[in-house]
């Protein structure tokens, strides 16, 4: 039986399509193995939103081609999409597919007679042109059936100038909400009580089929057989009234946003070619205190973008150390050829965007204690998962504060109600509380 084995770096949206190519793998009947064992192909869905993502890319790529020479490895996904003949170059690659060919790598594999896992495999033919209109493939992952990353959305037609997404991942496309929620069935009817909403842009669902993302996560509020729906990135725009309003009336959509900013200063924004502006994304943020205090927030925010003066900086400063979020996601602007600003070259010296990068981050450490600290003592239900660490299992409230307890295997998948005492760090230096008895407290 042929072995199979991937690798998925970047986002959410990524380890979504790396099961779906997994589960097809698996019912033609290929074995799926660990990256770190010998396979007869490697699969390595790669990433491109920054150089260091494709630089991690390629360590990957090599990695596999050293594990078995003999081995076919296939390169898939945004690296793939916007550099195809660089990707093709590389040592041991023999199949380079885009983002909107990334489902298709069965078919392709199956040309080849020495990858069959039957004999009417390598019948299987394929378009030989691709189109120009990319089809909208829905995905999900599962992890330890505990949590399932759900996409829902794929593409954006922002065009922002330093983001090079809409170039790898084509325009902004959806299945309609009927089409959404047979799939969501589908995850349901696989025991896992997370289901987390990913995509590029995910608050642009069903615009081109005259639907909304309202819409949708009222559907997914009626979905029987999961606990909790969590939502991912939600452009400050796209984030209605409606929504938040919905989201507070909701037992089953979890109060926890994340809404990219990237500047706090307007005339940054305006250079990024952003949808909002700074009064707006306060306002966000205002109104879901107002109807759901206890929810946590994060925004992305870009440190050094090319026109970004010190002064701008300090006024995009100021403006996030005011706004009552719960963290910070900071990225160091990366160059991307494709995008609008790499034409720009930078206002600022040599290391100060890692200077910066290295302020943003303090100030979202000191945010997120702040935020957990609000809890300290109270009682909440806490998700537990599998994952294992120095004797350790985590798990997350509702609102996302990260919580441990010594490993009960019994425990993994199920909710528990338990009282948040000893706020620490982890071994990742992230804040975490640790699980006591929930007899003491109140619940928020």
């Amino acid at each position: 039986m042929p072995t199979v084995a991937f690798y998925t770096l970047g986002c959410r949206l990524n380890f979504s399509e790396t099961s779906g190519l997994a589960r097809q793998f698996s019912e033609a009947g290929y074995e799926v193995v660990d990256f770190s064992e010998k396979a007869d192909l490697y699969v390595v869905n790669t990433c491109t939103v920054t150089s260091a993502a494709e630089k991690k890319g390629r360590q990957v790529i090599h990695q596999a081609h050293r594990a078995n020479p003999e081995a076919k490895v296939a390169v898939v996904g945004c690296f793939s999409e916007l550099r195809p003949e660089e990707v093709a170059k590389i040592e041991g690659v023999d199949y380079v597919l885009g983002s909107a060919d990334k489902h298709l790598l069965l078919d392709y594999v199956r040309k080849d007679a020495s990858f069959a896992a039957d004999s009417e495999a390598v019948t299987v033919g394929l378009p030989e042109v691709r189109s120009d209109v990319p089809v909208f493939v829905s995905s999900y992952s599962t992890i330890g059936r505990t949590r399932s990353f759900f996409k829902v959305q794929d593409g954006c037609d922002n065009f922002c100038t330093y983001c090079a997404i809409p170039y790898a991942r084509g325009r902004s496309r959806s299945a309609t909400i009927a089409e959404t929620m047979e799939v969501a069935r589908e995850i349901a009817a696989q025991d896992v009580y997370e289901i987390v909403l990913t995509g590029v842009n995910i608050g642009d669902f069903g615009r081109k089929q005259g639907e909304t993302f309202l819409g949708l996560l009222q559907a997914l509020a009626t979905l029987d057989g999961v606990g909790r729906i969590r939502i991912g990135s939600v452009e400050p725009d796209l984030l209605s009234d409606e929504i938040i309003d919905f989201m507070a009336s909701s037992l089953k959509l979890m109060p926890h946003f994340h809404i990219p900013l990237q500047s706090g200063n307007d005339e940054v924004l305006k250079r990024m070619h952003r949808h909002y502006d700074t009064a707006l994304y306060a306002d966000r943020v205002r109104k879901i205190r107002e109807k759901i205090p206890y929810a946590f927030i994060a925004c992305d925010i870009i440190a050094g973008f090319p026109t970004e003066t010190a002064e701008q900086f300090e006024d995009s400063y100021r403006f996030v150390e005011g706004l009552d979020l719960s963290a910070l996601h900071v990225f160091s602007y990366s160059d991307r050829p494709e995008a609008a600003a790499s034409r720009i070259k930078p206002v600022y010296g040599a290391g100060e965007k890692a200077a910066r990068s290295a302020r943003l981050h303090a100030l979202s450490d000191k945010k997120k204690e702040r935020f957990y600290a609000r809890f300290e003592g109270q009682a909440a239900t806490v998700l537990w998962e599998a994952d294992c660490q120095d004797g350790y299992m985590f798990g997350y409230t509702p609102n996302y504060l990260k919580v441990k307890t010594p490993y009960q295997e019994e425990l993994v998948n199920t909710i528990d109600r338990v009282r948040l005492s000893s706020l620490q760090k982890d071994a990742n230096k992230d804040w975490c509380f640790l699980a006591a008895s929930s007899r003491a407290g109140r619940q928020y």
